[in-house]
């Protein structure tokens, strides 16, 4: 039997649909199949009952959810014990971080960071938003790096996971500027001359994202669907490129913006944007498994500088309704 079995096949039972499940895991469906006939084959049992539909686990499958956690569990608590014990990797802090932070965001924050905390050993998985997730679930990673929207949310214990916010996101439309600085198209664009769009792919979180964004919108924007991919750099340079419309988050545009290269093409307006936390994740410390204590001196210095923003904002406060007033 092999890990990724008993990965498909909890997330098969979560999502309850053989398609969605492979998008998640990355692979084809016909591959993802074979992978829980595999793990059937190997178990003697069938776990999903494919006469219904949704997809709905068999009873030896509701009893075998719960045995595929507590397996996966231990197995990951086992690989983050011994990750722990090697005294090389002790003061390396591993990051997960989806592909879009890690080339924006991650930099410059490291920057900030070192200026203030000290030099710091650090290794990072640029990975996509649920396969960064998983990894810090699954102990493969000391801090998760990631956006996290109220009708998104990431989903992690608050009681096993702790959490602090590090700052906001915009995600706006963007396109090319000509020669003149000026803005190539501008939304909304018309239902007889829709605008070409640069678009995520429909796993991608920020996707999610940008499907808020026109689900939400008074005005309708008339847009014709011209590339696809789920990564934002990839959406940046075609939209450089003169190709379309694409939405990007604001970090990922700064020097674009400044060099006149890209312009936003709402005309400035918020009408057409979303606004994402940027939150860092850790899995709380226990007498069992106190984890790395690099980890901790870097968690107890950012938290001292998230409650002095907090009592900063708070103490403009009154100050700002007495300007009011």
């Amino acid at each position: 039997m092999e890990t990724k079995w008993l990965e498909d096949f909890i997330s098969l039972a979560e999502t309850r649909s053989f398609s969605r499940s492979a998008e998640l895991r990355h692979v084809t469906q016909p591959a993802f199949s074979r992978r829980i006939q595999a793990l059937e084959a190997w178990l003697g049992a069938d776990l999903i009952d494919r006469t219904s539909y949704p997809t709905r686990l068999t009873p030896a499958g509701e009893v075998f959810y719960e045995q595929a956690l507590e397996m996966l569990g231990q197995i990951n608590n086992a690989r983050a014990l011994l990750r722990g014990k090697r005294p090389a990797g002790s003061g390396t802090i591993d990051f997960a971080v989806p592909h879009t932070l890690s080339l924006t965001y991650m930099p410059k924050w490291l920057s900030r960071l070192e200026a203030g905390f000290g030099a710091l050993h650090t290794r990072l998985m640029a990975l996509n938003v649920h396969d960064a997730v998983m990894t810090m679930v699954e102990g493969g990673c000391d801090l998760l790096l990631c956006y996290h929207h109220p009708r998104q949310p990431v989903q992690l214990d608050a009681g096993r996971y702790d959490m602090l916010t590090l700052g906001t996101e915009a995600l706006r439309p963007y396109v090319r500027c000509n020669a003149a600085g000026v803005p190539d198209l501008m939304l909304p664009g018309s239902a007889r001359e829709p605008l070409p769009f640069l678009s995520y792919t429909s796993n991608a979180y920020l996707g999610r994202m940008v499907e808020l964004i026109l689900a939400d919108t008074k005005k309708p924007l008339y847009l014709d669907k011209r590339y696809e991919t789920d990564m934002a750099e990839g959406l940046k340079m075609m939209a450089l490129e003169g190709h379309g419309i694409a939405f990007l988050p604001e970090s990922a545009v700064t020097r674009e913006l400044g060099q006149k290269l890209l312009a936003r093409a709402d005309g400035g307006q918020a009408e057409w944007e979303v606004r994402m936390e940027i939150r860092l994740y850790r899995e709380r410390p226990t007498a069992q498994r106190a984890g790395k204590p690099v980890v901790t001196r870097l968690w107890d210095y950012l938290s001292a500088q998230e409650a002095g923003r907090s009592h900063a904002g708070a103490a403009m406060a009154p100050e700002k309704k007495q300007t009011s007033a």
